[in-house]
């Protein structure tokens, strides 16, 4: 990390307003728009429901030869997800990522299987600004 250059301590994203923040404590570092899973209202309960999970998590890894430009990977599922799933007798899905746009093309509505997309530029800076480790928050 570079002398004076800031990283984010944690993410918060706001499901209902397509909305992602990166926090710096209370200082307000990056606002992106978003789009999510293509079903994205309510909880996650199953691989291939189209939906983005809510919950706390964290940034646990990153792929810099992502199909969808670059991508950190959230660490859905938890336990609790597992257990959840396991009680409906479903897979509770995974590979949950904040990630780039697939081939750089650019769309106003909900695409992903449950991931958050942003432009290829936006998600160049996040990758600059998110490290392992970072909590994220994702809310309704």
């Amino acid at each position: 990390m570079r002398c004076g250059t800031l990283r984010a301590d944690r993410i918060v994203v706001h499901k209902a307003r397509r909305e992602m923040l990166l926090l710096l404590g209370n200082s307000l570092l990056r606002t992106y728009r978003i789009a999510l899973g293509r079903d994205p209202i309510g909880q996650k309960e199953r691989e291939g429901d189209g939906r983005t999970p809510a919950g706390r998590y964290i940034i646990d890894r990153r792929n810099p030869k992502s199909r969808y430009y670059l991508s950190l990977h959230i660490s859905y599922p938890d336990e609790a997800d597992r257990a959840r799933a396991v009680a409906r007798g479903v897979d509770p899905g995974g590979d949950i990522m904040i990630h780039g746009l697939k081939d750089g093309a650019v769309r106003d509505d909900d695409w992903t299987q449950g991931c958050i997309a942003v432009t290829d530029a936006e998600m160049e800076e996040i990758w600059g600004l998110v490290p392992e480790g970072t909590p994220i928050c994702i809310e309704p």
